[in-house]
C-alpha cells in the first residue's frame, strides 16, 4: 500500500511511502486489541479509592440496646454499617489494577489497530517538519492544512520534538506522540493518524523481526 507524502501546507510533494503489509495489512485480531487497551486503561488507574470499614470508624463500642426483648433487631455498636455514619460494607480499598500482557500480544494488537486504520483510509503521511517555537496557532494551521481539524487526530513523530508537543498540548482533539510511545489505545482513540515520513522507517525497523 502506497501513500502520498504531504507537506506542511497539505500539498502533495510527489513522493510516495510504502506501508508494509506485515504491519498495515494483516488480519486484525480484535481480542488482542481488547486486551492491550484493557491493560493500558488498567495501568493508568490510581487504585487509591478507600472507604472506612466498621473497625476503622471512630465511635463508642457500647451496646446500643439489650439483646432481646425490644422487638427490634439486635445491634452491637453505633459503628454498624446499617447506621448513618457507620462503616462501609464491602467498600473499595487501595489496590493495584495492573496486569501482565505478553509482548507478542501487544505487537499483534498494535499491528491490528494500524491495519484497521489503513483499511479505513485513516492514515496520512507528511514531511518531517519543525516549528520555530511552541506556538499553538502554527500547529493549528498545520492541522487545518491537512483538513483534519474536525477529526480527533494523532501525530506520530520519529523522535521527541518539544516545540511541536507544546504547540499541540492545549488542543482537545489533537495529540502528539513519538513512535516509541505509540500505543494501541492511542491508535484506536483517534479518527486520523498522521505519520511524519521518518517515523515510518523507525516503525518498520521496530517490527522487522
Amino acid at each position: 500500500m502506497k501513500l502520498s507524502v504531504l507537506n506542511i501546507a497539505g500539498q502533495d510533494t510527489g513522493k510516495k511511502v510504502e506501508l508494509e503489509d506485515t504491519i498495515f495489512g494483516i488480519e486484525p485480531n480484535d481480542h488482542a486489541i481488547y486486551l492491550d487497551v484493557k491493560q493500558y486503561l488498567a495501568n493508568n488507574r490510581q487504585g487509591t479509592s478507600k472507604t472506612k470499614e466498621r473497625s476503622e470508624i471512630t465511635g463508642s463500642t457500647r451496646k446500643i440496646r439489650r439483646q432481646k426483648g425490644t422487638g427490634a433487631a439486635r445491634v452491637g455498636s453505633i459503628k454498624n454499617p446499617i447506621f448513618r455514619g457507620g462503616g462501609k460494607t464491602f467498600g473499595p480499598s487501595p489496590r493495584d489494577y495492573r496486569f501482565k500482557l505478553n509482548k507478542k500480544v501487544k505487537r499483534l494488537a498494535r499491528k491490528s489497530a494500524l491495519s484497521y486504520k489503513a483499511k479505513n483510509n485513516a492514515i496520512m503521511i507528511m514531511e518531517d517538519f519543525n516549528l520555530d517555537g511552541p506556538k499553538t496557532k502554527e500547529y493549528v494551521n498545520v492541522v487545518n492544512s491537512l483538513k483534519i481539524k474536525d477529526n480527533k487526530s494523532l501525530l506520530v513523530l520519529s523522535e521527541t520534538n518539544k516545540n511541536i508537543y507544546l504547540s499541540s498540548r492545549n488542543l482537545k482533539d489533537s495529540k502528539v506522540v513519538t513512535i516509541s510511545d505509540l500505543t494501541t489505545y492511542d491508535i484506536m482513540n483517534c479518527s486520523k493518524i498522521v505519520f511524519v515520513e521518518s517515523s515510518i522507517d523507525v516503525l518498520n525497523k521496530m517490527y522487522e523481526n
